[in-house]
């Protein structure tokens, strides 16, 4: 079984870090920290999509 090798410059991207509870406010801030939070993962979601691709292993 062999394995690859990943390029030091294209790291695996790292989820953001969820706001701890004492971080929100409660007030119905506009955005809130849990919004911010929501908006990076997705970003991170696209981001680990992206990377996996180019680090899958070719084909046959």
């Amino acid at each position: 079984m062999s394995t690859q090798k990943l390029p030091d410059d294209d790291p695996q991207p790292v989820p953001p870090e969820r706001p701890a509870p004492e971080e929100c406010c409660n007030s119905g801030c506009i955005p809130c920290v849990y919004d911010l939070y929501d908006e990076a993962m997705d970003r991170y979601r696209d981001a680990l999509k992206a990377w996996r691709a180019r680090h899958e292993p070719p084909e046959g």
